[in-house]
């Protein structure tokens, strides 16, 4: 159940679900990195807290209470980039905010958590938020490699500028990138 989303039920490449997110912070592989990191870990907790109170929710607000507890955990998490990655949580930007509002959040939290014990929710938020990942790493080190000739910022293909052969691809660098990478992907 935890490998479906990885490929055969893909949260972004078949579900087209955290799409925005997926195309705006793919430009380096860091970025992809923590952005997949953060939803992850949203993704395990909301459906940890969801699941276990779910039988206390009232039918009436229960979306409510799954948005408020997404933020919550949303809010924990961009401060800890804000206290331990300055630079990266600035790179992220909005982004990491907008997980309370990202579609496969709330729609494992709806679709899945509320209707299934703890364990079982944990796992399908971890699948998903793993299937999310996978895609946000091809796309995030295609863009980098092929946009700076760098991974993680250091150098693997040799730029004209450093005296090499590669010369970067200045559209790797612009969010349409992403989508036509993306598009490449399903």
């Amino acid at each position: 159940h935890v490998t479906a989303p990885l490929i055969a039920n893909n949260p972004v490449t078949l579900q087209i679900l955290g799409i925005c997110s997926a195309l705006a912070v793919t430009t380096s592989l860091a970025t992809a990195l923590t952005m997949s990191i953060a939803l992850t870990a949203v993704l395990c907790a909301s459906a940890a807290i969801i699941s276990a109170i779910r039988n206390h929710i009232p039918a009436s607000i229960r979306l409510i209470v799954q948005i408020t507890i997404v933020a919550a955990l949303v809010v924990v998490i961009d401060e800890f980039l804000k206290a331990y990655a300055f630079e990266i949580s600035g790179r992220l930007s909005i982004f990491v905010g907008l997980i309370v509002t990202n579609c496969l959040v709330l729609g494992r939290a709806e679709g899945f958590a509320m209707h299934n014990p703890v364990l079982p929710s944990v796992l399908d938020g971890l699948g998903n938020g793993l299937g999310y990942s996978l895609i946000l790493l091809v796309v995030g080190a295609i863009r980098e490699l092929l946009g700076a000739g760098t991974l993680f910022g250091q150098s693997v293909l040799r730029t004209t500028a450093e005296g090499g052969w590669f010369e970067p691809l200045g559209l790797m660098a612009l969010a349409p990138s992403a989508f036509f990478i993306l598009g490449l992907l399903v």
